[in-house]
């Protein structure tokens, strides 16, 4: 594992180095230029608020290609229906907001902290991270928010206070975007995604991908 200078924004090449459990490095800081560059190398920061920071490149890579996706005949029927309303980056700050502060089977407290909220609400004003509201009957009832690397999506955390919120959002975004978007990056695994189509792919194939979609920007 590498310790990453606070003074200088790089990281080691994920494709050549494989830490431990996927980590990368550690250290440095959360600016937004080292967050933004650290995505493109298809690099992610993940650790508890009151630790040092962990930079993340899994090996395997949990994806969705947005063809995959997967929609059972009871989603269907709940879209169908239209009780819910999408928008994309009407309210980012509430919807990270509540990625924060959403209880999870599980877990006692959040990995989100306050000022990684704060980073990634400033590459929102750039025009890098964006969001997905999930309404009802006016009330902002779940979404997601992620980072937008061309044709590749790189979700963060997402968030429910109504039932199929959430998965209904996803399916929402993905059919809209799926004609521009080349890949969704999940990071780690979890059966709710699994469920939507996202499976586990080989980080040699995923930083493939990415690289891919770098040189086309």
């Amino acid at each position: 594992m590498v310790r990453l200078d606070e003074n200088e924004i790089s990281f080691p090449d994920p494709e050549l180095y494989h830490g431990h459990d996927g980590i990368i490095a550690f250290g440095g800081d959360l600016s937004i230029e080292r967050i933004w560059f650290a995505y493109q190398l298809g690099i992610f920061p993940w650790y508890n608020p009151d630790e040092e920071i962990l930079w993340w490149c899994p090996d395997p890579r949990f994806v969705l290609f947005p063809d995959e996706l997967k929609v059972s005949k009871s989603m269907r029927k709940i879209l169908d229906r239209n009780i819910f309303t999408f928008t994309e980056n009407q309210n980012f700050r509430e919807v990270i907001k509540s990625c924060q502060e959403i209880s999870r089977k599980g877990q006692s407290g959040t990995w989100l902290s306050d000022e990684l909220m704060e980073s990634f609400i400033q590459l929102h004003e750039y025009g890098l991270a964006k969001s997905i509201e999930v309404w009802q009957d006016g009330e902002l009832i779940g979404g997601f928010y992620g980072l937008q690397i061309g044709n590749v999506f790189c979700g963060e955390s997402m968030f429910a206070k109504v039932s199929n919120a959430s998965k209904a959002g996803f399916i929402h975004f993905v059919e809209t975007h799926k004609n521009s978007l080349d890949l969704i990056d999940c990071q780690s695994h979890t059966d709710h995604l699994e469920s939507l189509g996202a499976r586990m792919i080989s980080k040699k194939e995923f930083l493939k991908i990415l690289h891919k979609n770098n040189e086309r920007r």
